[in-house]
């Protein structure tokens, strides 16, 4: 799905070669003893297509936080969908790149 892009930076789509999206963020609260356990995702704009996987977060690195804007109650139906979260994502890379992007 995903090939390392020629310059080393990144990944690209191995479908069409657009430069992959990524973002991680945090299921678990501070001090839970899976703080550390995060979801990050990566998708391509033009494909539409994504994968998502469990990834290992040092718990000092903070994240950026793409949906800090949003009222609580939209950010909540935002992340119960990963579906919803990227093309919320995506947009907002398209208009202005969001943090962690």
């Amino acid at each position: 799905m995903w090939e390392p892009a020629a310059d080393g930076g990144g990944s690209v789509c191995a479908d069409c070669g657009t430069a992959t999206r990524t973002y991680q963020y945090r299921v678990y609260p501070p001090g839970s003893p899976h703080y550390a356990r995060c979801i990050g995702l990566a998708w391509c704009t033009d494909c539409r297509v994504y994968s998502g996987t469990m990834v290992h977060v040092p718990p000092e690195r903070v994240l950026d936080d793409a949906l800090a804007a949003l009222p609580q109650d939209r950010r909540e139906r935002t992340l119960r969908s990963e579906t919803r979260l990227i093309q919320y994502l995506d947009k907002a890379y398209r208009t202005s790149t969001p943090p962690g992007c």
